[in-house]
C-alpha cells in the first residue's frame, strides 16, 4: 500500500463496496466556551443560573401561599381557578430547577470530552481510581465548592420544591374519613330521571322500544354547576334502556324495579370502570368498549362476555303522579368496580 492510499479495508461485493472497519476519527479539538475565557462572562453565567434558581424558589412560595390563600368554594369556576394557580406556582417552581441546570450545565459546568474504555466486568482498582479523579477534576473545574451563592440557591430550590407537593397531601391528610359516601350516590327515592346532559326529566311514554337514554338525577340548574355535583354525577349517571317486557327476564324480588319494559342500569363498568354505552338492540347486550365486557340487558345485565365478573348496578325506578320516571332508591348496590366489604 503507497502513502496515497487509504488505511481502510474495502470489500466489493458486485456494484457495491463495503468498509469492512472505518478509521476513528478521535474527539475533534475542543472549542472553549465564552465562559472559558472570560471571567466576566463567567460570573454572568454564575448570576443567572442563580436567578433560575431563586425563581424556582418563589414558585415553591407562591404555591404554598395559593394552596392556603385560595380555596375552591365549591364552584366550577373556583376550582379552576384554584387549580390554575396552584399548576402555576409548581410549574414555576420546577421550570427555574430545570432551566438553571441546563444553562449550569452549558455554560459553568466542565464541558471537556473524556473517553473510557468498556469492560465487561468490574474495572481495576488503578481504573475505578482514574474515575474518581476524573470526577473530582470535574467538581474542581465547575467551581461549586468557591461558588457560595450559587450552591446556596441550588440546594434551597431543590430541597424546597417538595414542598409544593408534600404541604397540599400532608394538609388534606384526616379532612374527611367518612368512607360511607363511597357506598352510595345521590340517587334518593323520588328524583327524577333527566336526560343527560340537558337535565330534562323522563317521561315513561317518551321511551319507545328499543330506546336508549343517558340519564342523571333531575337536580335544579344551580347545583349542577357546583364541584360537588360534578363529582357526584360520575358516579351516579345511569342507561334507561326501554324493551319489550316479554323479552325481560327478572328476579321474583326485582320485579317491580322496572316499568313497562324500561329498565335503568348503571353506566360504570363493573371491570375498571370505563363508561358502558354501546347497547345491540337485536342482542339486548350492552358492550364496555374499554375491555369488551358484554352485559345482559333483558337478564339482569349479567356477565355474558369479557373481564368483568359481577352484573352491573340496577337503578330500581317507577312512576309519579305526573307520569315521570323517578327512583325508588339509590343503587341495589355499591358502583364501579370494586368495593372493600364486596367478596369479588
Amino acid at each position: 500500500m503507497n502513502e496515497n492510499q487509504s488505511s481502510t479495508n474495502v470489500t466489493t461485493t458486485g456494484a457495491s463496496t463495503t468498509p469492512d472497519r472505518f478509521v476513528d476519527p478521535g474527539i475533534p479539538a475542543h472549542q472553549e466556551r465564552m465562559a472559558d475565557k472570560d471571567p466576566a462572562a463567567s460570573a454572568r453565567a454564575e448570576r443567572q443560573v442563580v436567578i433560575l434558581f431563586v425563581l424556582s424558589i418563589i414558585g415553591t412560595i407562591a404555591t404554598i401561599v395559593v394552596y392556603f390563600a385560595i380555596r375552591p368554594e365549591g364552584t366550577t369556576a373556583s376550582v379552576r381557578n384554584a387549580n390554575l394557580a396552584l399548576g402555576l406556582g409548581m410549574f414555576l417552581s420546577l421550570m427555574g430547577i430545570g432551566l438553571a441546570a441546563v444553562h449550569w450545565a452549558k455554560t459553568i459546568m466542565s464541558d471537556h470530552e473524556r473517553v473510557e474504555e468498556r469492560h465487561e466486568q468490574r474495572s481495576t482498582d488503578e481504573v475505578r481510581a482514574a474515575a474518581v479523579a476524573v470526577l473530582k477534576d470535574g467538581a474542581d473545574d465547575s467551581g461549586i465548592a468557591r461558588r457560595g451563592v450559587l450552591k446556596g440557591a441550588v440546594v434551597t430550590a431543590v430541597g424546597l420544591f417538595p414542598l409544593t407537593i408534600a404541604v397540599p397531601l400532608i394538609s388534606s391528610v384526616g379532612n374527611d374519613w367518612d368512607v360511607s359516601k363511597f357506598r352510595h350516590t345521590i340517587w334518593t327515592k323520588g328524583t327524577r330521571l333527566a336526560t343527560d346532559p340537558a337535565g330534562r326529566p323522563i317521561k315513561a311514554t317518551d321511551m319507545t322500544i328499543g330506546s336508549v337514554v343517558h340519564v342523571i338525577p333531575d337536580v335544579p340548574e344551580e347545583e349542577r354547576q357546583t364541584h360537588h355535583w360534578i363529582t357526584e354525577k360520575a358516579k351516579a349517571i345511569v342507561l334507561l334502556i326501554r324493551l319489550d317486557p316479554a323479552d325481560l327476564k327478572e328476579a321474583e324480588d326485582r320485579k317491580d324495579w322496572s316499568h313497562e319494559g324500561i329498565v335503568a342500569y348503571s353506566k360504570i363498568c363493573t371491570h375498571v370502570g370505563c363508561p358502558v354505552a354501546l347497547y345491540e338492540q337485536q342482542t339486548h347486550h350492552l358492550l364496555c368498549p374499554c375491555h369488551q365486557s358484554t352485559f345482559d340487558v333483558a337478564d339482569g345485565a349479567k356477565v355474558v362476555f369479557g373481564p368483568a365478573n359481577r352484573p352491573l348496578p340496577q337503578l330500581p325506578i317507577a312512576i309519579d303522579d305526573e307520569g315521570y320516571l323517578v327512583a325508588q332508591d339509590d343503587f341495589n348496590e355499591p358502583v364501579g368496580p370494586s368495593y372493600w366489604e364486596r367478596l369479588k
